[in-house]
């Protein structure tokens, strides 16, 4: 029995974790908090076994908050859930210390699989993203130019190529439309890019969008 708390910025989907882990009979407690600041909080003045986060939400980020997570509460397992693809995030996040990752496309047997594993202190990886891992460990290739920017400047990057504007994403991540350009020029230097177009071909070269 686990008391665990689900940060997630959709209440339909806080409702339906929250109802699949009440069925399968897993939990002693659950929290709810929509936003990365609130869920610092309640594990600050709270206790849990185990956090579920949504990568994506208004303001604080999940990368970003995973970060201050692992800060003051090291040894608390987090379990990403994402609505994107393993290539693009499950690396970075399980790099920054989550216990592992699961697409919200997941069928509820399998987030039941990874909560089991990641209460005995294993980190959780779907077969899926094992086979991700195994063909980047062969092949012998350079670092991609992606990995060097930081995860802000990476998400700020998949939201260019998604197409979205500057001051659509910066409404979305609740900062200034000036703070995102900056945000887009470092992204730009950092992979010696001069143009969205360029971001875009390197992110379909490289499997980080569809």
């Amino acid at each position: 029995m686990y008391r665990i708390l689900i940060a997630d910025d959709h209440p339909i989907v806080r409702r339906g974790l929250r109802q699949i882990l009440e069925e399968n009979h897993a939990v002693l407690s659950v929290d709810e908090a929509g936003t990365g600041q609130e869920a610092l909080e309640k594990v600050k003045n709270g206790k849990f076994d185990m956090v579920l986060l949504d990568i994506s939400m208004p303001g604080m980020s999940g990368l970003e908050t995973l970060d201050e997570l692992k800060r003051f509460s090291p040894e608390l397992p987090v379990l990403i859930l994402s609505i994107y693809p393993e290539e693009e995030y499950a690396i970075r996040a399980l790099k920054a210390g989550a216990s592992g990752y699961l697409t919200k496309k997941s069928a509820p047997d399998e987030l039941m699989t990874a909560i089991k594993k990641i209460s005995r202190g294993e980190r959780y990886i779907s077969p899926s993203l094992a086979d991700f891992l195994a063909v980047s460990l062969v092949e012998d290739r350079e670092r991609p130019a992606h990995e060097g920017l930081s995860n802000r400047e990476y998400e700020v990057m998949l939201m260019i190529v998604a197409g979205k504007s500057l001051k659509e994403i910066a409404a979305e991540k609740s900062l200034s439309p000036k703070t995102i350009s900056t945000f887009r020029t470092r992204v730009l230097q950092k992979m010696k890019m001069k143009s969205n177009a360029e971001l875009i071909q390197y992110a379909l070269k490289n499997g980080l969008v569809d």
